[in-house]
């Protein structure tokens, strides 16, 4: 008997087609779906920039405000209105003692400088010169 062979020559024309079509498209869906989720990126961008937008149009606008901006200057700048007295208030936290290894008292730089040069005068006018 003879036995018939399970893949024929249609079967055969199919699978390849069916090879060339999915080679031929693999390319393209690659890039289809990379671009989709580029293009969710940007949108993602966009809606952060336009958030970001929001915020900075609403700070304008409480800059407008002459209240604000005297509340800020305030906070910020320590300014105190005509007639009214202002504070420092010394919470205890800062170095109240000078750094190991620093004298106590340290000299401004030029008067180093001036030491320095009274020094040699005198060292000068000792050796005669």
């Amino acid at each position: 008997m003879f036995r018939r062979s399970r893949l024929t020559g249609r079967a055969a024309l199919l699978v390849l087609v069916l090879c060339s079509l999915v080679v031929a498209l693999a390319y393209p869906i690659r890039a289809y779906v990379s671009q989709r989720s580029d293009i969710a990126e940007q949108r993602r961008e966009a809606e952060t920039a336009r958030e970001a937008v929001q915020r900075l149009r609403q700070e304008k606008a409480r800059w407008q405000d002459p209240a604000y901006v005297r509340q800020q200057a305030r906070r910020h700048l320590h300014y105190v209105m005509p007639g009214e007295t202002g504070y420092t208030v010394v919470d205890g936290t800062g170095a109240s003692r000078p750094r190991a290894g620093r004298s106590a008292v340290q000299r401004p730089w030029y008067e180093a400088i001036w030491s320095g040069l009274d020094s040699a005068d005198a060292r000068r006018g000792a050796a005669g010169g």
